[in-house]
């Protein structure tokens, strides 16, 4: 055997840098080992909870026992919009299930809504009253919680009758375009609106422009049209029940308590008691749209993936950097 010395005469601790070399190559490996082994992990458990939820609906209503009647049960929470459980097709969805039940006795429509879009509010008002004359024996009631406001009493308007909470908040019947104009924070800042159309009114209501006489009137006559078929779908939905006044019509907000005296609303109610004293059915089934194990599972994913990469571009703050 050499000697060390001779081996390597320039570098007498040749032999534990060679070691240490060893060793890190040894580290390196193993943790790319336990990576790929983590990875593989991961897509092992995707792959099963994919397959699980193929064959698994946790969105699913329950089953009762055959031969069973019930209340069934359909919730509009939140914003009505296109996205979400709150959208027309959701909505729409779930009453047309619930409707075609056979051990259906009669429907409930949960509403908690500050409103929304007039459309989506329109599809659903209007599948209401196509289920209600498709299924006249089966009774449609709304029961308002905490707000029933503006799209929100458009859909509930389609009901049979609307039970509140004394405190409950219902009403604005009416419609808004909101906005903000910065001209006068341009001038001051001294930045400059550069603008180029290819028609008169295609930059409508441009919050960076000079407010325009002519598109604020025909914007006011949109909103009037709107406001409009708004009170006819009321009217026709409320009839003598109401008990008009200029008021009525304004946008204001009422009571639960409150509406019921001017007729937007008919008595007090919850779930539990329209079930159990007017449809004359104590269970209730559950026919609402929800997302089901997949889909929440994607979004939740899309989440992470999308808060990681955003952190990676703009640091943990959201800052640039």
């Amino acid at each position: 055997m050499s000697d060390p010395q001779k081996t390597n005469p320039q570098n007498p601790t040749w032999e534990r840098e060679l070691l240490e070399k060893i060793a890190m190559t040894a580290l390196k490996e193993q943790r790319a080992k336990r990576r790929w082994g983590i990875f593989f992990k991961l897509a092992a458990l995707v792959y099963f909870v994919a397959l699980f939820a193929v064959f698994m609906d946790f969105g699913a209503t329950e089953k009762l026992t055959d031969g069973k009647r019930y209340t069934a049960l359909v919730n509009l929470n939140g914003v009505i919009e296109p996205s979400g459980n709150s959208s027309a097709e959701k909505i729409n969805e779930a009453l047309q299930s619930a409707f075609e039940d056979k051990g259906t006795v009669g429907v409930v429509l949960r509403i908690n809504s500050p409103g929304g879009s007039p459309v989506q509010s329109g599809i659903i008002y209007d599948e209401i009253r196509r289920l209600r004359k498709k299924y006249p024996d089966t009774p449609l009631y709304v029961v308002v919680e905490d707000l029933c406001a503006s799209g929100g009493y458009y859909v509930a308007s389609a009901a049979d009758k609307i039970f509140v909470d004394k405190a409950s908040v219902v009403g604005s019947i009416g419609v808004l375009i909101d906005g903000f104009g910065f001209t006068g924070a341009m001038e001051k800042l001294g930045v400059e609106r550069r603008l180029l159309t290819a028609g008169t009114n295609k930059g409508f209501l441009d919050p960076f422009s000079p407010q325009d006489e002519a598109q604020k009137e025909h914007a006011r006559k949109l909103l009037d049209e709107i406001h409009q078929q708004f009170i006819t779908v009321v009217r026709e939905g409320r009839g003598d029940r109401l008990k008009e006044t200029p008021e009525l019509f304004s946008g204001l907000l009422w009571t639960g308590a409150q509406s019921v005296q001017i007729g937007l609303a008919d008595d007090f109610g919850t779930v539990s008691s329209v079930a159990r004293d007017l449809i004359k059915a104590s269970d209730i089934k559950d026919f609402s749209t929800k997302e089901n194990l997949a889909e929440r599972f994607a979004k939740r994913l899309g989440s992470e993936v999308g808060e990681s990469f955003s952190a990676r571009l703009f640091g943990k703050t959201g800052e640039m950097r």
